[in-house]
């Protein structure tokens, strides 16, 4: 691994694979968002929030679509009992 650069706080080192690495001052390795948060601040790596799903009508739709079927199943039971009254 390549030094990139070290402050008191953090070293930054590339990896074989150009991936970056980060150690605290305690050389203990720094990963998550702290990490992101480091190699950001040092203008390693450009973050970019991910794309809105166009999936969420579809899903609000699926929700609805259920509800339709139980008022229809609601309905269906009434008329069934108003046919069967008009047979006896």
């Amino acid at each position: 691994m390549k030094l990139v650069k070290k402050t008191a706080e953090y070293s930054i080192y590339k990896r074989s694979d150009d991936r970056y690495a980060v150690r605290d001052a305690d050389k203990k390795p720094v990963n998550g968002e702290e990490k992101v948060r480091i190699l950001v601040a040092e203008d390693l790596i450009k973050v970019t929030l991910p794309a809105e799903p166009e999936e969420a009508p579809a899903e609000e739709e699926a929700a609805e679509a259920p509800a339709e079927a139980e008022e229809a199943a609601e309905e269906a039971p009434a008329e069934e009992a108003e046919d069967a009254d008009k047979e006896d």
